[in-house]
């Protein structure tokens, strides 16, 4: 079966639209009536709401379930400012202010789950429920900041489909995941004039003093309040199990789970899987 983005969306109702954020023209893909709980997904370094095309439906169900391009990627505004966590984090409560919500649930994958981390230390008072996807903010390996650094800047130089392709293996255990309507969409949004300079500021995270000064200490997990759900990967390319049970462990009262033969995306890669799990985590469930 061909697979594409539609075919990720077959049976959903949706919307894509935009809303303006404390000024910031932010886009959004989302499922499920607004009458219903706020459930924000947020995506990783680089990435943009289609990381989340497998999920809208089933979460869409039960939740008013929104995924952003957060402040400087997809299809959001992309201001020349510099790409720290603070700057995401302000972004993601003016969301929530332009929907008129005081708080939601917030699931973040990767730099998405380090935002998270952030507003659960910062604004305990904004979130519901928390889950924190292979989320960043604990460790800094040089070779793999390196790597991001090099396959999203060599893209985001020269965007062609081999080199996106190669960027988006890299979040992939079983390579073949990767579609070609996939490719292309971010191959659009890598294609917009001024990315590199925009990738150039984003990649400020992977430069090991800025990392530092934006990383967690275990006293800040521990102030955490928000039940937590702390979902990883037997094949991240990011961080060990051991390290995501560890970052669990500093978090009380934390879920842990470990999904078998996935990489840096669950959510697109186990849909099933990671649809029961959150689910039922979210719906207050026996896991």
């Amino acid at each position: 079966m061909y697979e594409s983005i539609w075919t990720d969306l077959h049976g959903a109702e949706f919307r894509q639209g935009y809303l303006d954020a404390g000024g910031i023209r932010t886009r959004y893909l989302s499922s499920g009536s607004t009458d219903k709980p706020l459930l924000l997904f947020l995506h990783g370094t680089g990435g943009h709401a289609e990381a989340y095309t497998r999920n809208l439906a089933q979460h869409g169900a039960h939740f008013n379930t929104m995924a952003i391009d957060m402040i400087g990627h997809g299809w959001t505004d992309k201001p020349p400012t510099e790409y720290e966590i603070p700057i995401y984090a302000d972004h993601v409560l003016k969301v929530l202010d332009a929907l008129g919500h005081s708080k939601a649930h917030i699931s973040g994958e990767s730099l998405g789950g380090w935002v998270a981390t952030y507003l659960a230390v910062h604004n305990p008072d904004r979130i519901d429920r928390l889950v924190l996807n292979t989320a960043g903010g604990w460790t800094a390996h040089p070779a793999v900041m390196e790597n991001i650094k090099r396959l999203s800047l060599d893209v985001s130089k020269h965007p062609t489909y081999e080199k996106m392709r190669a960027r988006l293996e890299f979040l992939m255990f079983d390579k073949a995941k990767v579609h070609d309507d996939l490719v292309h969409a971010r191959l659009a949004i890598y294609s917009q004039p001024g990315f590199e300079d925009i990738t150039r500021r984003i990649l400020c995270l992977q430069e090991m003093p800025i990392r530092r000064r934006n990383m967690f200490t275990e006293e800040q997990y521990g102030k955490i309040v928000a039940p937590t759900l702390v979902l990883w990967t037997s094949h991240d390319p990011t961080a060990t199990v051991e390290e995501g049970r560890q970052l669990a462990s500093m978090i009380a009262g934390s879920q842990f789970i470990v999904m078998q033969d996935c990489g840096h995306w669950p959510q697109f890669e186990d849909p099933e899987t990671f649809n029961r799990l959150h689910l039922n985590f979210l719906l207050k469930r026996k896991m």
